[in-house]
């Protein structure tokens, strides 16, 4: 499973709050496990953060100016750390990457520990990538019949539990598929190849954050519910399976559908669920981050 570089930084406090959403306490628990990240809700007439770092989804999406500072960050740090420019398809991919990682857990995180599904157009969302904060104006939110939340303003009732999956694919691809309209030109990657790498941050970010919660294995069965393979406009599947390490222990890992192109700097330094990584090596990497 993979994180987004690492940020550091802590929230800043905002003049007003709005009242609790239904999905403030699960953005809470979020940023207690993974302090990287943390969630603002705007009030009903507080302004989106500007300048300072920040960057509207929205801007992303325009592929404009926007996006273009937004990838000289990415420019920059390769240079920075790996003494070598990158190829503009790889940085535009590891932006991509940088932002649809935590975006996603604004939608799946609340449906995870609080059965609740925001809606969260790209206008709504704000970036600040150098401290891992992202502000939100929530509001429509999907839940289930027997959610005490079902009777506030904005809550759609889903009959069943397959139907708030439904809506969690649905609220993603709201969000992101303006995004990969913007970030599309600057990547050799088009139409399939762009959702695959939709599937695969769904999937391993909130794999990762769940097993920062302590509920891997939760996540993994109700992962492999959400995205089964041919959920369009997916491409993929959560396609978990397990190995196993060189004490007869079992070690979780999966097949991504794409490649976050990191072999074209350091090709002998591949992730756990690369496509490029064989088993053995899986083993090997995997059974060291235990041991650490």
């Amino acid at each position: 499973m993979r994180a987004p570089a690492p940020t550091a930084g802590a929230p800043a406090r905002a003049e007003a709050r709005p009242a609790r959403s239904a999905v403030a306490d699960a953005y809470a628990r979020l940023t207690e496990a993974f302090p990287g990240l943390s969630v603002t809700e705007l009030g009903q007439d507080e302004a989106a953060p500007r300048d300072d770092g920040w960057v509207g989804a929205a801007g992303l999406a325009a592929g404009g100016a926007d996006l273009d500072a937004f990838l000289a960050w990415d420019d920059a740090q390769v240079i920075r750390d790996y003494g070598q420019r990158a190829r503009p398809d790889v940085v535009a991919s590891f932006g991509l990457h940088r932002y649809a990682w935590p975006a996603c857990l604004l939608i799946t995180v609340p449906w995870f520990l609080e059965r609740r599904v925001p809606r969260l157009p790209v206008e709504q969302v704000t970036f600040q990538r150098a401290l891992g904060r992202m502000a939100v104006r929530t509001g429509e939110f999907a839940c289930l019949p027997d959610d005490p939340a079902a009777g506030l303003p904005g809550a759609r009732v889903m009959p069943d539990e397959e139907a708030l999956r439904a809506e969690v694919r649905s609220a993603v691809a709201e969000h992101l598929e303006p995004v990969l309209g913007g970030f599309g030109p600057r990547m050799r990657r088009r139409g399939r190849a762009l959702w695959g790498m939709a599937t695969d941050e769904i999937v391993e970010g909130l794999w990762y954050v769940a097993h920062l919660l302590g509920e891997e294995r939760r996540a993994m069965s109700e992962l492999e519910l959400l995205l089964p393979g041919a959920t369009r406009p997916y491409a993929g599947s959560a396609a978990f399976r397990e190995l196993t390490g060189p004490n007869g222990e079992s070690l979780p890992t999966r097949d991504r559908v794409s490649c976050c192109l990191f072999y074209t700097l350091r090709p002998e330094d591949t992730c756990a669920t690369c496509p490029r990584t064989c088993d053995a090596d899986r083993v090997a990497k995997l059974t060291a981050a235990a041991a650490s």
